[in-house]
């Protein structure tokens, strides 16, 4: 019986024929490029990426390894910024995202840091789009359309609806919840959930801390002192105070004072009922 041949393992990328990839490209290893992709000098993509056909990279652009990117994303053209003027800015992407189709992500500008980035581990639906000088953290979701300005940060584990906008400069916390054809003008606390055509503060995203394991008294403590901060005495900075010596020994709640207390360009998203003091 004839002995079976075993191919012998390669770490090179494999790039489909149609593809176009400049010099100076680095391309990881086991990394594929499907047919009809772009692939610019100054791009650097890691191990075991995938890009299906008809991708764009350029500029200044890094993808970590795992990444998968799907057919028509256009990853690193420049931003969409009157003030840009040809500064050599530059794109993160993280490990593991999967960004699907009609993507496009923006580098950054000298008004804003010159970076772009995008964490580890998000999900960026189709169509969504990540502007200059956006800070995207970690185990984020932009669903279908969803559109970031300028110089949005996003929090570990957001999720931002489809079809919404965030405005530039615009804070959304860690584990907040953003609804679905929202328009968001105003920071989002932590853990927060805001909906709306102009997007108001709507309570906290329960169910992902749930599904994310928090505690069950760590939760209830977050609630008694969100029911305080948008309640309707004093001012909300009064408020603010009240909470600190009522809650602050919650981590969960020292993190909502902390983001409350960050310098910003933005005003608090509110709910509909209650103005900032």
């Amino acid at each position: 019986m004839a002995k079976q041949q075993v191919a012998p393992r390669t770490d090179s990328p494999e790039i489909h024929p149609s593809a176009v990839v400049a010099e100076g490209a680095k391309i990881g290893a086991r990394t594929r490029v499907g047919a009809f992709c772009q692939i610019d000098g100054d791009v650097e993509i890691g191990d075991d990426c995938v890009l299906h056909s008809h991708v764009v990279v350029t500029g200044r652009t890094r993808i970590a390894a795992q990444t998968e990117i799907y057919p028509f994303a256009v990853i690193g053209h420049a931003p969409q910024d009157l003030k840009y003027a040809g500064e050599p800015s530059e794109l993160f992407i993280g490990a593991r995202c999967r960004i699907r189709e009609h993507v496009t992500m923006n580098p950054g500008t000298r008004g804003g840091g010159m970076v772009t980035s995008v964490g580890d581990d998000c999900l960026i639906m189709a169509g969504a789009h990540v502007a200059h000088d956006c800070r995207v953290g970690n185990h984020v979701i932009l669903v279908n359309h969803a559109t970031l300005g300028g110089h949005v940060h996003i929090g570990d584990h957001a999720i931002i609806g489809g079809l919404s906008a965030v405005h530039q400069f615009v804070r959304i916390g860690a584990h907040a919840m953003i609804g679905g054809m929202s328009g968001v003008e105003s920071d989002v606390i932590p853990f927060g959930t805001v909906m709306g055509e102009r997007a108001h503060l709507a309570g906290l995203n329960l169910v992902g801390l749930k599904r994310r394991g928090f505690a069950r008294d760590s939760i209830h403590e977050l609630q008694k002192a969100y029911r305080l901060l948008f309640g309707d005495e004093g001012t909300f900075q009064e408020r603010v105070a009240d909470v600190d010596g009522e809650f602050g020994g919650s981590d969960l709640v020292r993190e909502v004072l902390a983001f409350i207390r960050s310098n910003s360009d933005r005003a608090i998203c509110q709910p509909k009922a209650v103005r900032a003091g």
